[in-house]
């Protein structure tokens, strides 16, 4: 077989199986505490040494509940999708806000809290600590499993 025949198989197969591993992953709530998904319980009651974000920072008040921090940009396609699921989330439920941050106007947090693609979504508990970090479009079950542990329930 030629060389350049495995070489192309080669990628194909890389890509593939990083393709399968994005698909997995993108959109999946990681505790900031565990660096796991998050499935259940309160993960904030375990934080140390977190980030905290203050309402200066996000250009905003916090919620009094729970803050989603969005960070966006001007091109990104998947930034409108995120911020439909984002914006759902907090309109269903009390004392959860929806901040969207530009990426490209805030480079010192980006800097800080390491965010290497939009969106990225950052869940802060009612202090302004990360609790929740989403690369990706947030699903929004797991997300919200997450503002239910912080104490915002929908009102039924």
């Amino acid at each position: 077989m030629p060389i350049g025949v495995v070489v192309l198989l080669l990628v194909l197969a890389f890509a593939g199986a990083f393709a399968v591993v994005r698909r997995r992953t993108d959109g999946r709530v990681r505790s900031t505490v565990e660096q796991q998904p998050v499935r259940s319980g309160a993960p904030a009651a375990q934080a140390s040494a977190a980030e905290v974000l203050t309402a200066d920072e996000l250009g905003g008040e916090l919620g009094a509940a729970a803050t989603l921090v969005q960070f966006s940009s001007a091109f990104c396609a998947p930034c409108r999708g995120a911020r439909v699921v984002l914006g759902q989330l907090a309109a269903e439920r009390p004392g959860v806000v929806h901040r969207d941050v530009d990426a490209e106007s805030h480079l010192d947090l980006v800097r800080r809290l390491d965010v290497r693609r939009t969106p990225t979504t950052f869940v802060l508990d009612a202090r302004g600590t990360v609790v929740g970090r989403v690369a990706g479009v947030p699903r929004s079950d797991e997300t919200g499993r997450l503002l239910d542990a912080l104490g915002s329930t929908r009102p039924e």
